[in-house]
């Protein structure tokens, strides 16, 4: 089994609504089993696009499926709860990006491993610090804390929801 971070973004609707319905459905999958999840995050939306504030968190996974069967499965997910892909960077119900992939590193039409520009995103990197502030970003080198030491401050993110650590209904506390 490979160790595997992704990233859940959501701001139409039931934002916490759909994170929990996107981890379950990760849970769903046989090849698939959650080792951790962050906090959940009120983040700032980025991007040109006008837009309602996010909620973002991160969640570590190990699995047997290869990366394209991993993004397959995901974007399954986002299509099961009603992600539409309209405006580059809009609004969405749901959005799993694949962070990492073991300490793999590849450049597809479909698939960047590491995801593109980690190092520039604060909803990616608060959440990834409170996971493991020394994982080291395959290609980059560095560790998450020391991406997250590189901005003069940390802004656009909020600590939403903070995780008990408790089971399956019990993820997240007020």
């Amino acid at each position: 089994m490979v160790k595997s971070i992704l990233a859940l973004g959501s701001n139409i609707g039931n934002r916490e609504g759909y994170l929990l319905q996107a981890i379950h459905s990760l849970e769903d999958h046989p090849d698939i089993n959650i080792l951790n999840v962050s906090s959940i995050y009120e983040t700032d939306p980025y991007g040109p696009v006008e837009q309602e504030q996010f909620l973002n968190m991160v969640v570590e996974i190990e699995t047997t499926l290869v990366p394209e069967a991993l993004l397959e499965y995901t974007q399954s997910v986002e299509v099961g709860l009603n992600r539409e892909r309209t405006i580059h960077w809009g609004p969405r119900t749901i959005d799993i990006d694949i962070l990492f992939y073991g300490d793999i590193q590849m450049d597809t039409a479909s698939l960047v491993i590491p995801h593109r520009e980690i190092e520039k995103r604060l909803f990616v990197l608060v959440p990834l610090h409170e996971l493991d502030a020394d994982i080291i970003v395959p290609g980059k080198q560095q560790r998450v804390k020391d991406l997250l030491n590189e901005f003069q401050e940390i802004k656009g993110v909020r600590l939403w929801k903070r995780k008990n650590g408790a089971g399956e209904y019990g993820l997240f506390e007020s």
